[in-house]
């Protein structure tokens, strides 16, 4: 197996403010099953955080346009949204959206599909998952301006998502049936953690723990935190019903949504708990952010993007 090392280092609306609290990769199949997908839209919020209490500000379509726009994840800096879309030319690449400018920049153009881009550990590349001529889907790493594709993960495969818990060490959504957990490090192993599991996953705030979901059955969901250095995993809370995407604030909190409507929950000490401590942020009357699915968050949490389904134009 071949593995890099990398060095360590809005639509018009009305503002949403919550006073008190109680206490978010596209698994593809092929380059067809993308351009069949709902198509979607990316809406950025700018988010306030203040003494626990936090504030949704008016969010902006940066996608308003009829097709496939999905994966959002944030530049180091805040300033930039990846993301993956599908244009008229039915191809899936990667672009990058400005936040200052209001810019969207094409960033891959090539005959392969790429998906799911994050930047890696040491802010020189992005990672990918790359759908390859013969439907290979493998980890791939491209230049941040789109250029000079490397293949990072020889042997493993299918990957449907991705997240680095630090430099040299990966956590992979592998498909299957049933989908499993793999832990991939620089020696050069991958080794099978758990199976059964979602395709949202993230490195946690101030670690290098990752989170996923674990999919026990049809109706039982829950968010759980991988130790990728002992394998380890401790159950954090149960999932929104019927929700699987989730993203982290900064502050070590974690946002869903379901249907129109954005939740909260903050760890506490107390054991694994039920979706009752989910607390309501904010819900959006507009139509367009009826079915929100995919978030992600900036690091310094100024901003959410949401993937929402489109509605009829």
């Amino acid at each position: 197996m071949t593995f890099a090392r990398f060095p360590a280092r809005l639509a018009p609306g009305q503002a949403l403010v919550v006073t008190a609290f109680a206490v978010t990769v596209f698994a593809v199949a092929s380059h067809a099953g993308a351009q069949a997908a709902t198509s979607t839209d990316i809406h950025l919020f700018p988010l306030t955080l203040r003494n626990g209490v936090m504030s949704v500000g008016a969010p902006t379509n940066i996608t308003a346009r009829a097709g496939y726009d999905n994966q959002p994840s944030f530049t180091p800096d805040g300033r930039s949204v990846l993301f993956t879309s599908v244009r008229k030319d039915g191809q899936s690449d990667i672009y990058r959206y400005d936040i200052a400018k209001r810019r969207t920049v094409r960033l891959t153009r090539t005959p392969e599909s790429e998906y799911s881009a994050t930047v890696t550990p040491d802010g020189r590349r992005m990672s990918v998952i790359r759908v390859e001529p013969d439907s290979t889907q493998r980890l791939w790493s491209f230049a941040l301006n789109g250029r000079d594709p490397r293949l990072e993960l020889t042997d493993v495969k299918p990957v449907g998502y991705h997240a680095w818990a630090d430099d040299s060490t990966l956590a992979l959504f592998v498909l299957g049936a049933p989908a499993t957990l793999q832990v991939v490090s620089a020696r050069g192993s991958a080794r099978t953690v758990l199976s059964g599991i979602g395709r949202s996953m993230h490195r946690i705030p101030g670690g290098q723990s990752i989170s996923f979901v674990h999919k026990v059955s049809d109706a039982e969901w829950w968010i759980k935190r991988l130790d990728p250095g002992t394998d380890s995993v401790t159950t954090l809370v149960r999932t929104l019903p019927g929700s699987e995407d989730h993203t982290w604030m900064p502050d070590g909190s974690v946002l869903m949504a379901r249907a129109n409507t954005l939740y909260r929950w903050r760890p506490t000490s107390m054991p694994a708990s039920e979706t009752a401590d989910w607390q309501i942020v904010a819900t959006f009357d507009a139509p367009a952010l009826g079915r929100i699915s995919r978030l992600a968050v900036s690091p310094s949490g100024a901003w959410l993007a949401v993937v929402s389904a489109e509605v009829a134009r």
